[in-house]
């Protein structure tokens, strides 16, 4: 008589892994992303619309000669908008697209809070939230002792805009 051994699931939550992650405010809750990612963090500056974007597209800026594409998180993920925020600001990330070349997108947040370092013990996977997109795009959830901490997989937050739709700008 053989023992099967279950097959171990490859969830989106397998991908975490520990280090330090920069977490920063989104309305009133709190996202991480991944600090190996993260290019810098400027203030908020005037940023030029692109007509025929998405709504969370806010458009483009000019950021030392280089045009960077703006994004703001709070659209994207359908949180409501306030831009009254005077600690809002953007964090820059360079991102693989899915030819392997080099991205540099800006994300418009409304505060960075810290850089913090994140072990597998601090962290549980996603819940099912039934949708596989949300689930792709998250790699679980930070324990910490201010409370929860959504840890975004940046690359699939952005991965359409990093293929599609800026990719001509």
């Amino acid at each position: 008589m053989s023992i099967k051994t279950p097959k171990k699931v490859d969830t989106p939550s397998a991908a975490f892994s520990a280090g330090k992650f920069l977490t920063f405010r989104l309305s009133e809750e709190s996202y991480g992303i991944e600090v190996v990612a993260i290019r810098e963090i400027i203030r908020m500056q005037r940023i030029t619309p692109v007509p025929q974007m998405p709504s969370h597209v806010r458009g483009v800026i000019n950021l030392r000669g280089k045009v960077v594409p703006i994004l703001d998180l709070r659209v994207k993920f359908g949180l409501p908008v306030d831009d009254s925020s005077n600690r809002a600001c953007m964090i820059v990330v360079d991102l693989l697209n899915k030819d392997g070349a080099s991205s540099v997108i800006g994300l418009v947040v409304d505060a960075v809070e810290e850089v913090i370092s994140i072990s597998e013990s601090d962290a549980e996977p996603s819940p099912d939230f039934g949708a596989s997109l949300i689930n792709e795009s998250c790699l679980g959830i930070a324990k910490l002792k201010s409370g929860v901490t959504t840890l975004l997989d940046i690359e699939k937050v952005v991965n359409r805009e990093l293929s599609e739709e800026l990719a001509d700008i």
